[in-house]
């Protein structure tokens, strides 16, 4: 068994390592957990001597095997989780992340199988995120940033990179979510902005270049 702040560690650290090439610095950790890199230092030890991480100062710290294991688990746990959270209590997706981060933590193997059933063993989450099976396989998926998407396509949102509340709110004000499909008009140069059309109610709207960059998405019938 590991703490809490030990498994909150190591899913970091995996979910950085997704996105970065190489050792995740502490500087990195330090930002994703709000907390100083002394802290961090201190726990990438803990986790060397468990071996659950190998840690070179001014280097880095990479996932062994069973730490990537024990992350893998911990993340399809927590969206798992949002899931039933969303679809089977009726949280909003802004209200969900807190809750799971609590839930992820309860390692009751069956218990999380027969979630997963009861699920219909989904394979993403409520923002979009890939959910790994039991065997810590991870889903794929055609997606890219909204910011990266050419004039004249047409999309739909399948993901956030953003999952803070005050992002999500903002989406549901546009009346953007998960499956909405939009096409890009224009773009503008001087700032990256994007002018799109939501292609059922037919609004356009302004998309500043922070939040196109924040919306995952994928051509429609790719």
């Amino acid at each position: 068994m590991y703490s809490s702040a030990e498994e909150n560690y190591l899913k970091a650290i995996l979910k950085l390592a997704q996105k970065e090439n190489g050792p995740i610095t502490t500087g990195a950790l330090a930002s994703a957990l709000q907390t100083t890199a002394p802290s961090v230092t201190d726990m990438l030890r803990r986790l060397s001597e468990k071996q659950l991480t190998t840690y070179e100062r001014y280097y880095g710290a990479q996932l062994t095997e069973e730490g990537v294991r024990i992350a893998t688990a911990l993340v399809r746990r927590h969206r798992l989780w949002e899931v039933f959270l969303t679809e089977k209590l009726g949280f909003a997706w802004d209200e969900v992340h807190d809750m799971a981060e609590q839930l992820e933590h309860v390692q009751h193997a069956e218990l999380i199988e027969r979630l997963d059933a009861f699920l219909g063993y989904p394979r993403f989450d409520p923002h979009g995120d890939p959910i790994p099976n039991a065997q810590g396989e991870w889903p794929e998926r055609r997606q890219h940033s909204l910011s990266s998407i050419s004039v004249g396509e047409q999309v739909a949102v399948v993901g956030v990179d953003d999952h803070s509340a005050a992002f999500l709110q903002y989406l549901d004000r546009l009346g953007i979510g998960l499956g909405t499909s939009m096409a890009v008009l224009e773009r503008i140069e001087y700032d990256g902005s994007l002018h799109v059309r939501l292609l059922t109610s037919r609004q356009d709207l302004m998309l500043s270049n922070k939040v196109a960059r924040s919306l995952l998405v994928e051509p429609i019938n790719a």
